[in-house]
Order: C-alpha cells, then structure tokens, then sequence
C-alpha cells in the first residue's frame, strides 16, 4: 500500500482549519489580515493552530469550548496557523513580546496589546478542561 503524504497532510491540514473556523476563529492568512484585525479595539483572543496532536487534542476542543462558556469572552476570535501561513503567524508573533515561538498556543489581546498569553509547555500534556479555565481567567480580568 503505497500512501501520498502530501495527500494526507493537506487533509489534516484542512480538518484542523475547519475545526478552527466551527468553534468561532476568524483565519487569518497574510500579515495585512493580522495588523487589521488585532488594531480593532476591545480584546482578541488569537489561537496559534498547528498540525500537532496537542492542538487537535487539547487546544482547539478548549477553544470552542472557552469561546462559547463562562461569562466573561473576548470581543474577536482570531487563529493563524503555524507552519502553513508562515508570514501571518511571524506577523502575529511580532505582538507577543517577550514569548518565544510556540505553537499550539493563545494570546490574549486587549486594544493590540499583549495582556496575556498560553504557552505550548502549558497546553501539552494537560487536559482540555485545564486550558479552558486558563483562558477563561484571562478572559475574567481582561474581557
């Protein structure tokens, strides 16, 4: 049996934008969509998404789950991928000052500004339910 890769990643590639854009991500894919959409005012929050089994098992699923629960929520939901629209992810990671690369990961925007952020090292290896309480105390002190 002989499998395309290319075949296969774009497939998980396109499952993983699509579970993106279902819990309520608007995609970002240049640098242009990136500086308009973290210049609105209020607070964004801005899902770093990858191919990786802790973005698929952990962040997305904790995404929609915080973007659609609790009281407090962000006024824009945004994700750019890693790895796939690399000069829009770069753009994006111009704004979280202070954090190396990572991905999965959240930032928290509030008017543009970096007010909060969720590491790869702090979504790996947790449960879903772990990530969503994180964001949702940002989203307390910050939405």
């Amino acid at each position: 049996m002989n499998m395309n890769f290319n075949f296969f990643m774009n497939d998980v590639v396109v499952t993983a934008r699509n579970e993106a854009k279902e819990a309520g991500f608007q995609e970002l894919t240049n640098p242009e969509e990136v500086d308009t959409a973290f210049a609105k005012e209020g607070t964004t929050l801005v899902l770093v998404n990858s191919v990786c089994g802790c973005a698929g098992g952990i962040a997305r699923p904790a995404a929609g789950y915080a973007l659609h629960k609790g009281e407090q929520k962000p006024d824009h939901a945004v994700t750019v991928f890693a790895g796939q629209d690399k000069e829009a992810t770069e753009k994006a990671r111009s704004y979280f000052t202070g954090y190396p690369p990572s991905s999965p990961s959240f930032a928290l925007l509030k008017d543009g500004k970096l007010v909060s952020m969720v590491e790869r090292y702090e979504i790996e290896g947790s449960e879903p339910i772990e990530v969503v309480k994180k964001l949702q105390e940002a989203f307390e002190k910050h939405c």
